[in-house]
């Protein structure tokens, strides 16, 4: 019978077919190296090409391996989540099966976390990303940590480290969207973070599109924080404010220089300008009614098809 392990990897694999034999083949011997009982969970999110197949086969290998198979694509966090239910190690270490961050910088996590750390997190070094993609998370960081107040330098990086008690935690909550670092952070009391390798995509595509990751960034803010709402309410007071200034100096103005039809256009302007204000905050409460709505339904977060490995 197996010691039980000390150290869980999850890994969540959505159509990585062409990464996760050379994933596995550098994963392993580093979790040899550590010299810690230990175990991998992948967790695939409804893959359309061989992943599954190759999962299953690593499973029927290796003892330490075992695979959750969703019923169909639910998402990277919930495929995390379902793993951390799973998981068993007092030290869980969240990877993507990319390959983009090296499975041989786990033992400075483990390291860290060693160090009496709950929580630690990684910084990209020499990110191996587009011009885009990089300014883009840089923005996401920067606003992300003003609305929230949340000290992380790299949101977007998911090779992390946790303790027992904040997978436990995480455990206990049963949120229907959200952001894992994020939801790790508030069960936090001592967490830090580590300068890790980045490397360029061996095989495939991201499965992020400009969509999913504005999605994930609305789910972050609306998830962590209500400064949105309270940012739109203030705007909406300093807006009422201006409105009545401008109607009073439209009205000192038609006494003194008389009824006039110029400035049609400017007045068109700005009422444009006001009802897009309107708009993107019914948007910003439409956020957060449809959070609720979400969590009301108490709908599955995500349905297991299968488990293989596991002694249950």
């Amino acid at each position: 019978m197996q010691d039980k392990p000390y150290i869980t990897i999850v890994v969540p694999v959505y159509n990585e077919e062409g990464n996760l034999r050379p994933l596995f083949e550098r994963l392993y011997p580093v979790m040899q190296k550590i010299g810690r009982p230990f175990e991998i969970i992948f967790t695939d999110d409804g893959s359309r090409d061989r992943s599954l197949a190759i999962l299953k086969e690593l499973a029927a290998q290796y003892p330490e391996v075992k695979v959750i198979e969703f019923n169909g694509n639910f998402g990277q966090h919930m495929a995390i989540l379902a793993a951390f239910e799973k998981s068993s190690g007092e030290i869980v270490v969240t990877i993507d099966a990319d390959l983009q961050n090296p499975p041989e910088e786990i033992p400075k996590l483990v390291a860290e976390m060693e160090k009496g750390h709950d929580v630690v997190g990684s910084i990209r070094q020499k990110r191996q990303d587009t011009f885009f993609r990089k300014t883009a998370s840089l923005m996401v960081n920067v606003v992300t940590r003003k609305i929230t107040g949340m000290r992380m330098s790299d949101y977007g990086c998911m090779l992390r480290a946790y303790h027992r008690n904040v997978v436990d935690n995480i455990n206990r909550c049963q949120e229907t969207t959200t952001f894992i670092p994020a939801l790790a952070q508030t069960f936090s009391s001592t967490p830090s973070e580590v300068p890790v390798a980045h490397a360029e995509r061996a095989e495939g595509e991201s499965k992020y599109s400009l969509y999913k990751l504005v999605r994930l960034n609305f789910d972050l803010m609306t998830g962590f924080s209500v400064v949105p709402l309270q940012i739109f309410a203030l705007l909406g007071i300093l807006t009422s404010l201006f409105a009545v200034a401008f109607a009073v100096f439209l009205l000192v103005r038609r006494f003194i220089v008389g009824a006039e039809v110029e400035g049609v256009f400017t007045l068109f302007a700005i009422l444009f300008f006001f009802i897009g204000i309107t708009i993107f905050g019914i948007g910003i409460v439409g956020e957060y009614v449809g959070r609720i709505y979400q969590e009301v339904r108490r709908r599955p977060r995500y349905v297991v098809r299968n488990v293989h490995g596991f002694e249950e």
